[in-house]
């Protein structure tokens, strides 16, 4: 039974593969010649790897990741171009057969007998129906010994250059991102266990550390007894912390999947959302109401850790987070979204992290409960805390708020209105904390200690230095990216402005003409709408006087694709089938023609690794 559905479906492929060297072998750091041939059945077609966007699935043709090869180019055959009835669009195909030529640059430390693979993706139609996409494979063995002749091989001229690039996955990308990638991994992994141990010092978790230590040091008989049993019944409960946090990242990625873990952290729903969840936990931190929850939850859950054994305690954990969520919450939540804004695995690893952090300080204590008696008590100061976090949840609250205005390009919060607001949210923790605004956990009498003092100076200064931007100053690197942008749609040029270069928004037609017009080539940027790391490349990289001097020479289109009109859906779509990717900041740069000469993934902060980018102008350059 089994066998029929793979009989249909093979009868239903009109393509067949066949990949070959025509390189017989090759010297370390040579070039090889491989050829890759469809035969499609009569009465079917095959789209062109160019063919224009907004039609039917084009082919893709990626030389799979091998330490053999350095680099590959793809070229193609000269296709036919001309009006295609499935989608009313010009279309470039082929018919009968088609070769395609990959030229791949072999690494210098290899040698022997290498297998080449190349994967596949592509459509095949006829004049009245299309087929669903088909994902293939195609090997052939390449001979790389020191001392082979080179190549003689060359490129016909009716071949046209579809893309260059380094020996990746399908996703054609600099071959820096693994390591760029793992670079920055570890500071978010770090900045995570850092505010879970600052999570402790909440009115909702610290008073909590003296009680619970207590449980675990009291248990067992002997002297000897209690030590081991106290250990492994923090580690227990530990271990419910890190299970109900790491659950919610797994949680996260489930619902959102590899391309919607990208997209998550843009949606105006998703941010619309957090915003109010942020304000309702920012009233309650302030002293408006109480977060609790359920009443009969919370006693069914404490009833059951009651019972004793590790089962009780790992239950234990779990209750604590839950009833600590209401302070906790807050630091979670911008936490949890600069891992979705992110790739792969980051919301779990982000997770864990946190909640080892929250954990550790109980495993700790348990391990040296007469280090109980150095903790500070509990006092005015918590209470101090729970204010001051409120004022900053309603601050980040702000932000979520922008990236929904931004997304729905209502344009309600302009960036005067945004610093307006942080200006004051940032400056009332400092009159707070100098007693001048009497809240809960300050007195008007009361002497201000040290540390106090330079808290609130803190949060005066950062509130102060807001300032300039509401007169359109520029701030700070990390401030920019995150504040609206400004309401002119320009990159600055080098001479302070005198060079200005306009900047087309979603209108990737026009800058082809307009390219075509001047002899210019095309700076597409995949970017979005409520995308810190996109504003921060426009704002800081983009305005250098080096980069700026080199996008002078380009048309550069703005295509956004994390809006919710038809614009973006259109722009996702044509990244995605186009380059295989769903990453913003993604540039390409091509020619009038989309012939794509270079790619690049990501945001950077070293602008000579930006600007070689910029000044590719050949495959070869």
């Amino acid at each position: 039974m089994l066998a029929l559905p793979l009989l249909a479906w093979a009868k239903d492929d009109p393509v067949q593969w066949a990949l070959t060297a025509k390189t017989a072998s090759v010297a370390p750091g040579g070039k090889a010649l491989f050829s890759l041939t469809a035969t499609i059945q009569p009465g079917w077609h095959l789209y062109s790897p160019t063919t224009p966007a907004g039609g039917p699935i084009v082919t893709k043709i990626t030389l799979a990741e091998n330490p053999a090869f350095s680099k590959w180019s793809l070229y193609r055959p000269k296709p036919v171009r001309k009006l295609d009835p499935n989608f009313q669009i010009d279309t470039e195909t082929y018919t009968g057969s088609a070769t395609f030529l990959i030229e791949a640059v072999t690494a210098a430390g290899a040698s022997g007998s290498v297998p080449a693979t190349v994967n596949v993706r592509y459509q095949a139609c006829s004049d009245t129906r299309c087929l669903n996409p088909v994902k293939k494979t195609a090997e052939a063995d390449l001979k790389i010994a020191a001392g082979a002749a080179a190549a003689s091989e060359a490129i016909p001229g009716d071949y046209d250059l579809v893309s260059d690039k380094p020996v990746a996955a399908a996703v054609p990308v600099s071959a820096a991102v693994p390591a760029k990638a793992s670079q920055e991994l570890l500071p978010f992994l770090l900045t995570a266990f850092g505010f879970g141990l600052a999570a402790i010092f909440t009115p909702c978790v610290f008073p909590m550390i003296p009680i619970t230590v207590s449980f675990f040091v009291g248990q067992g008989g002997t002297e000897g007894a209690k030590k081991t049993s106290a250990w492994a019944q923090a580690l227990v409960f530990c271990l419910g912390i890190v299970v109900l946090f790491s659950a919610m990242g797994f949680l996260v990625t489930a619902i959102a999947g590899p391309f919607g873990v990208v997209q998550l952290g843009s949606s105006p729903w998703v941010n619309g959302f957090i915003a109010l969840v942020f304000f309702i936990f920012g009233l309650s931190l302030l002293g408006a109401f109480e977060l609790t929850l359920p009443s009969g939850l919370l006693t069914k859950l404490n009833s059951a850790s009651q019972g004793g054994g590790y089962a009780a305690t790992l239950l234990m954990g779990l209750t604590f987070s839950l009833t600590s969520f209401a302070c906790i919450g807050p630091i979670v939540g911008p936490l949890l979204i600069a891992s979705v804004q992110q790739k792969g695995s980051q919301p779990v690893l982000g997770m864990v992290a946190f909640a080892t952090g929250l954990a550790a300080p109980f495993f700790l204590l348990a391990l040296f409960p007469s280090y109980l008696q150095r903790l500070p008590r509990s006092g005015g100061w918590m209470s101090r805390v729970k204010v001051v976090l409120g004022f900053v949840v309603l601050a980040f609250m702000l932000k979520y708020l922008v990236n929904v205005d931004q997304a729905l390009q209502t344009r309600l919060i302009a960036r005067e209105v945004f610093l307006a607001g942080w200006v004051v949210l940032f400056a009332l923790p400092g009159l707070y904390l100098l007693g001048i605004i009497p809240m809960e956990g300050v007195k008007r009498d009361e002497k201000l200690s040290v540390s106090r003092t330079l808290i609130a100076a803190a949060f005066l200064i950062f509130s102060i230095s807001l300032i300039p931007g509401l007169f359109g100053q520029k701030l700070g690197e990390e401030i920019e990216a995150i504040t609206p942008e400004p309401s002119a749609s320009t990159v600055v040029g080098a001479a302070g402005g005198a060079a200005a270069q306009t900047t087309l928004k979603n209108d990737l037609n026009g800058a082809l003409a307009a390219a075509r017009e001047k002899n210019k080539l095309v700076l597409i940027n995949f970017t979005g709408y409520a995308c810190t790391n996109c504003h921060w490349m426009k704002r800081n990289m983009f305005t250098r006087p080096e980069i700026a001097a080199a996008l002078n020479n380009m048309v550069i289109v703005d295509l956004y694709t994390d809006g919710t009109d038809a614009e973006s859906e259109k722009n996702q779509k044509f990244e995605d089938e186009k380059f295989a990717t769903a990453s913003i900041p993604f540039y390409v740069i091509m020619d009038a023609d989309q012939k794509v000469i270079a790619t690049f993934p990501e945001l950077t902060k070293n602008p000579q690794e930006f600007l070689a980018f910029l000044e590719k102008r050949s495959p070869a350059g």
